[in-house]
């Protein structure tokens, strides 16, 4: 590990060794299968529904959105929480986050770069107070390439952009552009070196792509906002009350969110599902 907790090999090497330890104790996996329904028979799940094909489950532990999993593959009445419930939730923000590639290095810019440069009050208004998407946003930028050469050619540089925004905001390729040409000038700006023109690859993600991909409920990033009412015992829980083979992991639900909580979710989970075995 290099640097503040930047895994050889980029942070998927993290993903891959969990994937080659879960395979080493024989996990099977199935890719491209994304589950439709969880069936429930005499309060227990019995079976889920993949790939136009029923499968049957001793127990199922739900790390996708909780609250995807509750609205579209349970009936309602085996449901923890109401749609109310939900709507009732104050989330973390969600983020504008983008993957871009330069054919030249960037001398002026380091591993982590945050900018304040705008007001930062400004920028958490319009995430918090009055939702929209932010006029004058901080910009957190990982230029990753700096510590490990194997994310970009030689001479070239790898940067995660990162901008938080608030949740259930709608967006459209026009917003994407609007901030990729915002944060290309903020570098240009603080690092005194052109690039632009040296831009070569770019993917942008925004609230709806998080819907579309993860099916994160509103486009949220970051889960539930930890405040007081939503901390602790107070987040939705993590065993089912309705169906007793059934758990829930992941960053709605206990500890919270970020990967280390969510991971640490996924083995409370774990130690609760050995006592039933």
């Amino acid at each position: 590990v290099q640097g503040t907790f930047y895994p050889d090999g980029g942070f998927y090497s993290v993903i891959q060794g969990f994937y080659n330890q879960a395979k080493s104790l024989g996990v099977k996996f199935y890719f491209n299968a994304e589950v439709e329904k969880i069936n429930v028979v005499n309060k227990y799940a019995s079976s889920i529904f993949v790939n136009s094909e029923t499968v049957s489950v001793d127990f199922i532990l739900a790390s996708a959105d909780y609250h995807h999993v509750e609205k579209d593959l349970l009936l309602k009445e085996f449901r923890n929480y109401s749609e109310e419930y939900w709507e009732k939730r104050e989330l973390a923000p969600s983020a504008i986050l983008m993957f871009l590639g330069f054919n030249k290095k960037i001398e002026n810019l380091l591993h982590h770069n945050i900018f304040f440069d705008e007001e930062l009050y400004d920028h958490a208004h319009q995430i918090y107070n009055n939702p929209m998407w932010p006029t004058n946003p901080c910009v957190y930028i990982s230029c990753n390439s700096k510590s490990e050469k194997s994310v970009a050619p030689e001479g070239f540089e790898n940067l995660v952009v990162l901008i938080p925004v608030a949740s259930g905001l709608e967006d459209n390729n026009d917003i994407k552009d609007k901030y990729l040409d915002y944060v290309i000038n903020k570098i240009e700006k603080n690092t005194g070196e052109k690039i632009k023109p040296n831009l070569i690859y770019k993917k942008i993600y925004t609230n709806s792509d998080f819907s579309q991909l993860f099916n994160a409920y509103k486009g949220n990033a970051y889960g539930l906002s930890n405040i007081l009412r939503q901390t602790g015992i107070l987040k939705p829980k993590l065993k089912n009350r309705k169906v007793k083979n059934l758990f829930y992991t992941g960053q709605l639900t206990v500890p919270g969110p970020g990967v280390p909580p969510a991971i640490l979710s996924g083995k409370i989970v774990a130690e609760e599902l050995l006592k039933m075995v």
